[in-house]
């Protein structure tokens, strides 16, 4: 692929599958062998750049950069650390909308490796089974601690919770800003970029209109 053609694909925001790309090996070195191995190489990309590593304040970034990507960026694409999500027997027989709104997107994406960070909605509308709440949080920081693209990370945030839940009645909402756009490009300081992935019930229009009031605040 020639600059051009990356280029575009970046701008584009293409995706090519519901599952995170990623090879066969990606798991043959250990955390700490990574940090090691991505610390050497950003030490090259920084004296590429012209930097003096030699100077006190930049001394230790390239150690910095690469424990930040292996444990805190990029922690969710390794399954050792997927949360475990508690589901109970809905014993109280609750059947009518759950939403947990305002969850925290902290994610990075993928074309450009630039910040992503807004707010996801999600609901779901229990039958056999509830989850704990925090566990939905715990699902959309996971999923979006890898390098993404929005489209993905909201169907991959509906695809687990209607497994856990054994239910299709779920909608996840995401709104967000991309610094690839607000900080290079187009540099529009002010767009967000909205996506919504929903199944079962949620294809009721009434229903997907009842969730959207409370996600902006009004009171039924």
């Amino acid at each position: 692929m020639n600059k051009n053609q990356a280029e575009i694909i970046g701008d584009n925001h293409i995706s090519s599958s519901v599952e995170t790309p990623m090879v066969s090996e990606a798991f043959k070195h250990s955390d700490d062998e990574k940090i090691e191995i991505i610390q050497h190489h950003f030490k090259k990309i920084m004296e590429e750049l012209g930097l003096d590593l030699k100077d006190d304040s930049l001394s230790g970034t390239p150690y910095r950069v690469a424990k930040m990507y292996v444990k805190e960026l990029f922690y969710g694409l390794n399954p050792k650390n997927k949360p475990k999500l508690s589901v109970f027997e809905n014993k109280y027989g609750y059947n009518k909308m759950l939403v947990e709104k305002n969850i925290n997107i902290d994610s990075s994406c993928e074309h450009h490796f630039l910040p992503i960070t807004g707010y996801a909605h999600i609901a779901y509308i229990p039958k056999e089974k509830v989850i704990g709440l925090s566990k939905i949080n715990r699902v959309v920081d996971y999923y979006a601690h890898r390098p993404q693209v929005q489209e993905r990370l909201s169907l991959q945030i509906l695809r687990e919770l209607q497994d856990k839940l054994d239910t299709k009645d779920v909608i996840v909402m995401i709104s967000a800003k991309h610094l690839c756009v607000s900080s290079r490009g187009i540099k529009d300081k002010n767009s967000l970029t909205t996506t919504i992935e929903y199944g079962g019930c949620f294809e009721n229009e009434t229903i997907r209109k009842d969730f959207f009031t409370i996600v902006e605040g009004e009171n039924l």
